[in-house]
Order: structure tokens, then sequence, then C-alpha cells
């Protein structure tokens, strides 16, 4: 990672963390932004770069990496169950699955709704690929998170990322979630080694609020996605969008898509926000 700026904190690795030379990533933005869609392609763009890819869906919808396996794979709650919870019988390939171009996928599942703490499923998943070693034999991992829950473990990914980038459109909802999420990043790089990698503009023709946003908390746009049709038909197609037949908007993403894994992969400067608070952004993102 790139040296914090003046002033920051340094703090140091969590202990129990062995993850080789892989680079962690954990996406969060608002619930529906696309984040699954983000982190998808992006895991495929990083697979055409060469590198070994690990995506971790955090959701109990255990949907994120469907346009990579082209099915609904079997969850970490749902092999676990069917040892009785016994973790110890599991093997790595009961819940890791391969999709497009090598991506190894792995979704943690959850709970039917309202019957339980899908956080804890998240933190089993973590601790089963710590035991097997899977965290060390890539050389990226992709966190797709839940929506903009951010509390128990639902949080347990940034413990673990080296950055997490945010999925925003150029909406009220998308950046009022943006201000919450920078919040919370926040408060775990006190303790954590996780920054704020960048902002990630999707599904929006424009992108001049989020810019505006940027500049006065302190934060970077990554990447802009424009409203494609053909992004929303790839998942329709249960396909990346490196799959889908040519046409000009195709191409718009796909370059999109590997430029912003190649820059990842370069490494961009770490950025340490100044979120605003709530009644704050409310005002400052009003309109006459």
């Amino acid at each position: 990672m790139p040296p914090d700026g003046e002033g920051s904190v340094q703090v140091a690795m969590d202990p129990n963390l062995d993850i080789g030379s892989a680079r962690v990533f954990a996406i969060y933005g608002k619930g529906g932004i696309g984040k699954s869609t983000t982190s998808s392609n992006l895991s495929a763009a990083f697979s055409r770069l060469g590198k070994r890819v690990l995506q971790i869906g955090c959701d109990p919808k255990h949907d994120s990496t469907f346009t990579l396996t082209k099915r609904m794979v079997p969850t970490v709650i749902d092999v676990l169950e069917s040892v009785n919870f016994h973790e110890e019988e599991l093997r790595p390939e009961d819940f890791v699955f391969e999709g497009y171009n090598g991506v190894m996928c792995v979704e943690a599942g959850g709970p039917p709704a309202g019957t339980g703490c899908g956080g804890y499923v998240v933190g089993q998943t973590v601790k089963l690929l710590k035991q097997h070693h899977l965290l060390e034999d890539t050389d990226v991992v992709v966190f797709d998170v839940l929506g903009d829950v951010v509390c128990g473990g639902f949080a347990a990914p940034l413990q673990h990322a080296h950055q997490a980038l945010i999925v925003t459109a150029n909406d009220f909802d998308s950046i009022f979630a943006l201000n919450r999420i920078a919040a919370a990043i926040e408060a775990k790089a006190k303790n954590y080694q996780v920054r704020i990698g960048g902002v990630i503009a999707n599904r929006s023709v424009n992108t001049d609020e989020i810019d505006r946003f940027n500049e006065a908390v302190g934060l970077k746009r990554l990447a802009h996605f424009p409203l494609l049709d053909v992004i929303r038909r790839s998942r329709l197609k249960k396909s990346t969008v490196f799959e889908m037949p040519p046409e000009d908007e195709l191409k718009i993403a796909q370059d999109e898509y590997m430029r912003l894994a190649q820059s990842l992969l370069d490494g961009v400067e770490s950025q340490r926000a100044k979120p605003m608070k709530d009644r704050e952004i409310f005002d400052f993102l009003g309109f006459d």
C-alpha cells in the first residue's frame, strides 16, 4: 500500500491475518447500486490481466458471483449445515467454485430473512478461507459486501482489506450512503490497515454531484460506468461484460473495467476522508 498521508495514524495488521502477497479489496455501496456487477466484472478484468482472483460474496442473497459461475453456487452456510456445522469436515471444493477465466468464487450466504445474523456467516467464511490458506493462494481478493450495512460481521471484510472501494450513483440516496460508509471505513482505519481506495461512479450519465461531494470530503473518483444497457443485459445473460457480443457500448464498459483493474494493481493512493454529519450532508446535497 502507498504510505499514509501527513497526520495519519499508523496501524498494525491483524496478527491473525496471513494473506501472503494478495491485494485485498472490499467493495461497498448503497443496496442495489451495482456492487455485484462491479465486483464480478472487476474480478474478470483482474483475471484477464493474468492474476489469480478470489471473489467472496458477502450477502445472504448469494448472488454476487452468478455472472462468473453461470449458476447460484452452494453457500458456506449451506455446506456448514450439511455437516452439522463441523467445519473440520469441509474441503475447499465444497465451498469454492471456479468461474469465468479461472476466477474462484465463494458465497457466504446467510439465514432465511428475519431468522438470524447474516454477519456471523461472513465471519465464518473468512475463518474457513484462512484455515484452508485460500487467501494466501491468490493475487487479488475481492469482497462484495451487502448493501450499506457496516455493522458486525458485515464489517469483517474491512478488517482484512487493504483498500475499500465505494460504488455510488449521482443521486442523493447513493451519495448519502457513500458518506456513511466512508465514516465507517475511517472508524475501522483507526485499528486496521484498511483505507479508502476511492469512489466508483456507476449507472450515472453525469458525475457532477459525486465529484462535488468528493472534493468536499477529500475523496477521488477512480472510474465512471455510465448508464449502459449492455451492462443490464449482461446480468440477464448471466455473463460478465467480457462475454457479450461485440458492440460500441460494450467496449466502453470493457475498457473502463480493464483500466480500473490495472490502476488498482499499479496501486492507487489511499485516501483519508472527512465525512459529513448526516444533517450537514442533507443540506449539502439540497437543490434549489
